[in-house]
């Protein structure tokens, strides 16, 4: 593509059927479970786990500043040349190549390579939320990188990126990030009524503090389990009465009972006429459904694009 030329629709938005790269995307969701454990074991707490997640960067993903005794570092996935890269503030970074090899491959030098920084850390190797897990020392099933896929991956959520961060600019209340967990695998951005949310019963200590409060959220996953193809989600916590039975847009958008969140295909958004504006219109109408039924104060966590 040459300078200052607007990336394709297919290069925005290509296709990415998960039975295609369903053992990279397994074998990347360990990897990046590895590198968010690092950030979480170093950085301080924060409300709703937000010091957890990784971040869309121009050329992968990045887990941003992390602080250590020797001071800042940050690793950067970088699916373009397909390496990662750890990069600390007081000496050269060091880089792994990202190619076909086991996760217990990859924690063995990434580990390794923090000692030789003398970065010490130690992460519960047990991964999470994901069925039969095997700890990253010991797991030599999930081995597969295909660099063709993974820049795709990398392509699709740098493009819903762009679009969820200009939803994310039409509030002033309380929003998270947009941010990528790697424990579910996907990107999302969350919306607060600003009112606490009644606690769950028997609700663990991670999902206790995730929805302590009224959220709306939005986001995009790969797909996996009984979800066969990458889909945009949305969902109320708490679901407010009459939730699942609001108008949504556009028209292909549904909404799934037996996982409580409306659901819109990525092939049939890369397809539309405009994405973008697809994406936007399903952000805007799961949202108005979970603020217009909750009764949020709308004027005060709101504002007009161009206010």
């Amino acid at each position: 593509m040459a300078a200052g030329q607007s990336p394709s629709r297919e290069q925005a938005w290509p296709p990415l059927p998960l039975a295609e790269w369903s053992e990279t995307r397994d074998t990347l969701h360990m990897w990046t479970q590895i590198v968010g454990k690092i950030r979480l074991a170093l950085s301080p707490h924060v409300n709703h786990w937000w010091e957890v997640p990784l971040y869309v960067s121009a050329r992968g993903l990045t887990t941003s500043p992390i602080p250590s005794a020797q001071g800042i570092f940050e690793i950067n996935f970088d699916f373009i040349d397909h390496k990662a890269d750890i990069v600390p503030a007081w000496t050269r970074a060091v880089s792994m190549r990202l190619y076909t090899r086991s996760v217990a491959g990859f924690y063995r030098e990434l580990m390794q390579a923090l000692e030789s920084l003398d970065i010490h850390v130690k992460i519960w190797t047990m991964p999470q939320e994901v069925p039969n897990p095997i700890r990253f020392d010991r797991d030599v099933t999930h081995a597969r990188y295909d660099p063709a896929y993974a820049n795709r991956f990398w392509r699709v959520i740098s493009s819903v990126d762009t679009v969820l961060k200009e939803f994310r600019s039409h509030f002033v209340g309380k929003v998270s990030p947009v941010h990528f967990f790697w424990g579910s695998f996907d990107l999302a951005f969350t919306t607060f009524s600003g009112r606490r949310a009644p606690e769950r019963p028997g609700a663990d200590r991670i999902t206790r503090e995730a929805y302590s409060h009224e959220v709306s959220s939005v986001g995009w996953w790969p797909g996996g389990g009984d979800v066969a193809e990458p889909m945009f989600y949305a969902y109320a916590a708490p679901a407010p009465p009459g939730y699942g039975e609001s108008p949504v847009w556009p028209e292909m958008a549904h909404y799934d009972a037996k996982l409580g969140e409306f659901l819109l295909s990525y092939d049939e958004v890369r397809r539309s006429a405009d994405p973008r504006a697809s994406i936007l219109s399903f952000a805007e109408s799961t949202y108005d459904a979970a603020a217009n039924l909750g009764h949020w104060d709308r004027v005060s966590l709101e504002r007009t694009p161009s206010s």
